[in-house]
C-alpha cells in the first residue's frame, strides 16, 4: 500500500509542521517525520528531475508591481498582477512529460478550502484554482514561470515550494524564507477592491511614505508632518504581525472591509492589548508622549519588537498616522482627515450639551459632552460589496478609542457619500461619525436646584472644517463638502431628515425663539506666554436699542475639550443701538494662565450674555491655541545626492523664564535616517541647544526630514525641512 502525505498538511523536505503563525519560522525540530513507501522498480525519468534553485526575480517584479520602495530582500507582490520565477533543473524540463508544482502556503495548518494553500501546476491548468499560473519561457533546464494571485486572495506572506510529482511520490524543495513571496492589496488593478482610478491618487495615498496632519483649532490650525514610513526595514513584517496579534482569521484578509475594520479595533489597546495605549491625562510618565513622536516606524517597530507590547502613549492623531501607514504598507488607499470642532457625543443623540451654572460659568460636572478642538481619522478608498454602489469610495476609519463598537473600541469602514445624505442605517457607526460633523451645541443653564434651562442652540458651531493634505503637494485640501452640504440650506435640511428617519433622535428643541443680538470672540494668534486681548464683537440685529449683560469665563482646556482650572471670571455690559455693532475688550494676563496650562495650551473662553429688555439669553465660546516656540532646521555641509554625506543641524532657544526639563528631541526622515533621539536634561531660560547629525540619502527624491521637541512644560514644538535628492 502507498501512503500519501496529506495535502492539507503539505510536507518539506518529508516532515509535516506543527501550525504556526503567518510570521514565525519553522523549526525542524518541531516537524514529525513520516515515511512514503515507494514500489520496487527502476525510476522512471520524471523520478530524476529536481529543482536545483529558484530565482524570484525580486528586483525586476518589486519594480513592475510598484513595491520598490519597500526594504526588504524578499519578493513583495500585489493581487491580480502576473510575477514571474525563474526554475532552474538539473536537467531539461520538459513540459509534456515532467510534473511539477507551485505551493503557496500561509499560516498553519494550510487548506484549500480556505484559501492557505494554493497548487499551481507548471504549464497544466487546475480547475478550481483561482490563481493562474503559465510557461512563459523554457531555455534547456531553465523555465521562465509567470504567477497571478487572484484579485480577492489573502494578504500577507505566503511559504513557496517548487514541488516534482513523479510516480514516487512529492519531493518539495527545503524550507528557504529568502523565497517568501508578500501578496498585497492592489489600488492599480480595477478587479481589486481597493483600486482607485487616478495615478495621482495612487502615488499621493498609497505610494507617499511623509505626509502632513492638520492640528490645531479652527480659527489657527497649523500642521505636523508625519513619517509613515510603510517602506522602511522590518516595517511590513510589524503590520502583519499586528494582525496575527489582533488574531485576524486568515479568510478574513482577502477582504479590505474586514482587515480595515479590525484594524481600527488593534492600532489602540483598550480591549486587545493592540498597538497603543491612549492617554489625555498630561501624565506622560513611563512612555512617550504623544506630542513627542514623529512617524509610525518607531512605533510599529517597538511593537513587533516586544511581542505585542502595547507602546505608551498616543492621541488621536498618532493613532490616525500609525493606521495610516499599517493601511498604506498592505496597499490600500489612505489619508488621514483632521475635522475642525469635532463633537464626541457620548449620549448618541446628536446633541452637544453645554451646562453653565447661575452665574454663567462653565459646571464641569454636569457637562458630559465634549467638543474638540480637532479630530483626526482616516479614509480608506475601497469598494463596498456589502452596500449599494453608490456608498463606495472614501470610507472613514477611526482608531481613537471613544466609543465602542460591536463590543470594541473601534470605528468604522463608513461611507462618507452615505454620511453626506444623511443614509445612516448602513455599517458600520455612520450615526456617531455623522453625530462628530453635524451635532447641535446646546447651551443650558442650571440653577440652584439643579434644573436646566435652554439658553441658546448653535446648529453650525460643529465640524466647522475638513482637512487632508493634498495630493503631490505640501498644502491643505479643503473636503468639508465631501461630508456635508452648507449650513441652512434645502439640501442640509434634507440630510437632516433623512438622518431622522433613520433612527436620529427628533431635534424637537428648535426652533427658538431669534434673540436678534449675536455675539463673536476675536482674538490674533497669540504666543505661549504673552499677554493678549480678547475682543467681544456685539451685533445687534434689531430695530431697538439693547443693552448686553456678558459673562466671560476663562479655563485652560485640553484639545478634547475637557477643561481644567478657570482662571478668568469677568462681567461686561455694553448698550447697542439698532443694526450696530459695539465691541468689548477684555484683557488677559499671562501670569492669569500660565501656572495652569496643560496639554498644547488651549484656554477656553464662555461668553453668556443676558439682553436686559427682553431676557432672552445667548451665548458661544472660543478655542485659543497658544503658539509654542519653533524649532530651526537646516543644511549646514555636504550634498544632497545619493550616498554622499549631508549634515543637518536642529537648533532651539528657550524663550521663557522656567527651566525647561526633561527634553527629548527626535529627528527622522524615510531615505535619509532612522529615528535619531536625543534628551536634555534641562534648557535653562535664554539657553539653546543645537543637535547635528550626519547621513547619507539612500534613494533620490523629495525626502522630508522631521524633528520634534517634547517635555513637560512644552508640547507640539515640531518643524521639518524638505530636502531634493538627486
Amino acid at each position: 500500500m502507498l501512503l500519501q502525505p496529506s495535502l492539507t498538511w503539505p510536507s518539506v523536505s518529508g516532515r509535516i509542521p506543527f501550525a504556526k503563525s503567518n510570521l514565525e519560522e519553522y523549526n525542524p525540530s518541531e516537524f514529525v517525520a513520516f515515511d512514503v513507501l515507494r514500489p520496487k522498480g527502476p525510476p522512471d525519468e520524471a523520478a530524476s528531475l529536481s529543482v536545483l534553485s529558484v530565482d524570484m526575480r525580486v528586483t525586476e517584479n518589486k519594480k513592475d508591481h510598484n513595491t520598490h520602495k519597500y526594504v526588504s530582500s524578499n519578493l513583495i507582490v500585489r493581487r491580480n498582477k502576473e510575477f514571474t520565477i525563474i526554475i532552474k533543473f538539473n536537467r531539461d524540463f520538459n513540459v509534456r512529460q515532467d510534473n511539477v508544482e507551485l505551493e503557496f502556503l500561509i499560516g498553519s495548518p494550510p487548506s484549500v478550502n480556505r484559501g492557505t494553500y494554493i497548487i499551481l501546476p507548471i504549464g497544466k491548468e487546475k480547475p478550481g484554482v483561482r490563481w493562474k499560473s503559465r510557461v512563459v519561457e523554457t531555455q534547456r533546464n531553465y523555465v521562465t514561470v509567470g504567477v497571478t494571485p487572484d484579485a480577492s486572495c489573502i494578504i500577507g506572506r505566503f511559504r513557496i515550494f517548487v514541488v516534482v510529482v513523479s510516480y514516487l511520490g512529492k519531493q518539495r524543495t527545503a524550507r528557504n524564507t529568502e523565497t517568501d513571496v508578500y501578496v498585497l492589496f492592489n489600488p492599480w488593478d480595477p478587479a481589486d477592491q481597493v483600486y482607485i482610478p487616478r495615478e495621482s491618487d495612487r502615488q499621493e495615498y498609497v505610494m507617499n511614505d511623509v505626509g502632513i496632519i492638520y492640528v490645531g483649532e479652527f480659527y489657527n490650525f497649523t500642521s505636523r508632518s508625519w513619517s509613515f514610513g510603510q517602506f522602511e526595514e522590518g516595517v511590513l513584517d510589524a503590520c502583519l504581525f499586528v494582525l496575527d496579534a489582533g488574531k485576524v482569521p486568515l479568510f478574513f484578509r482577502g477582504s479590505a472591509t474586514e482587515i480595515v475594520r479590525q484594524a481600527s479595533a488593534l492600532i489602540n489597546a483598550n480591549d486587545d492589548d493592540g498597538v497603543l495605549v491612549g492617554n489625555w491625562s498630561g501624565d506622560y510618565s513611563g512612555g512617550t508622549g504623544p506630542t513627542a513622536w514623529t512617524g509610525s516606524p518607531e512605533i510599529l517597530l517597538k511593537y513587533a519588537r516586544e511581542g505585542g507590547v502595547p507602546v505608551r502613549f498616543a492621541q488621536c492623531w498618532v493613532f490616525a498616522g500609525v493606521l495610516n501607514t499599517l493601511m498604506r504598507c498592505l496597499g490600500i488607499p489612505t489619508r488621514v482627515i483632521s475635522n475642525f470642532r469635532s463633537a464626541h457625543d457620548n449620549t448618541g443623540n446628536l446633541m452637544t450639551d453645554i451646562v453653565l451654572d447661575e452665574l454663567g460659568r462653565l459646571d464641569r460636572s454636569r457637562t458630559r459632552d465634549s467638543i474638540w478642538n480637532f479630530h483626526c481619522w482616516n479614509e480608506v478608498y475601497m469598494k463596498r460589496p456589502d452596500l449599494p454602489e453608490k456608498f463606495s469610495g472614501w470610507q472613514v476609519i477611526d482608531s481613537t478609542p471613544q466609543e465602542t463598537s460591536d463590543g470594541f473600541y473601534r470605528c468604522g469602514p463608513t461611507s462618507v457619500n452615505a454620511i453626506k445624505e444623511g443614509e445612516l442605517s448602513y455599517p458600520f457607526d455612520a450615526k456617531f461619525v455623522f453625530a462628530e460633523l453635524n451635532s447641535d451645541v446646546i447651551y443650558y443653564q442650571s440653577n440652584k436646584q439643579g434644573k436646566l434651562k435652554i439658553l441658546n442652540v448653535d446648529t453650525a458651531y460643529i465640524g466647522k472644517l475638513i482637512l487632508t493634505k493634498k495630493p503631490g503637494s505640501s498644502v491643505y485640501e479643503d473636503i468639508t463638502s465631501t461630508y456635508k452640504y452648507p449650513e441652512k440650506t434645502v439640501k442640509e435640511r434634507e440630510v437632516m431628515q433623512n438622518a431622522l428617519r433613520s433612527g436620529i433622535p427628533s431635534r424637537d428643541y428648535l426652533p427658538l425663539t431669534e434673540a436678534g443680538v449675536t455675539i463673536e470672540i476675536q482674538a490674533d494668534t497669540v504666543k505661549m506666554g504673552d499677554n493678549f486681548k480678547l475682543t467681544l464683537n456685539i451685533n445687534n440685529q434689531t430695530s431697538r436699542t439693547s443693552t448686553i449683560n456678558a459673562t466671560i469665563t476663562g479655563s485652560v482646556a485640553f484639545y478634547t475639550g475637557v477643561t481644567g482650572t478657570t482662571f478668568k471670571f469677568e462681567n461686561k455690559a455694553a448698550t447697542v443701538e439698532a443694526s450696530k455693532t459695539v465691541s468689548l475688550t477684555v484683557d488677559v494676563n499671562a501670569s492669569e494662565y500660565t501656572p495652569y496650562l496643560v496639554d498644547q495650551g488651549n484656554l477656553l473662553f464662555v461668553v453668556y450674555g443676558l439682553i436686559e429688555d427682553t431676557e432672552i439669553t445667548l451665548s458661544t465660546m472660543r478655542v485659543i491655541t497658544l503658539q509654542p516656540p519653533k524649532l530651526t532646521i537646516k543644511m549646514i555641509s555636504g550634498t544632497p545626492r545619493v550616498g554622499k554625506d549631508l549634515t543637518i543641524s536642529v537648533d532651539f532657544q528657550n524663550p521663557y523664564n522656567f527651566i525647561l526639563r526633561n527634553v527629548q528631541l527626535r529627528v527622522e526622515g524615510p531615505g535619509l535616517i532612522p529615528i535619531k533621539i536625543r534628551n536634555y536634561s534641562q534648557i535653562l531660560p535664554g539657553g539653546s541647544v543645537k543637535y547635528t547629525v550626519s547621513m547619507v540619502p539612500r534613494t533620490p527624491g523629495k525626502k522630508v526630514l522631521m524633528a520634534s521637541l517634547d517635555g513637560p512644560l512644552l508640547r507640539q514644538v515640531t518643524n521639518q525641512l524638505e530636502i531634493d535628492i538627486y
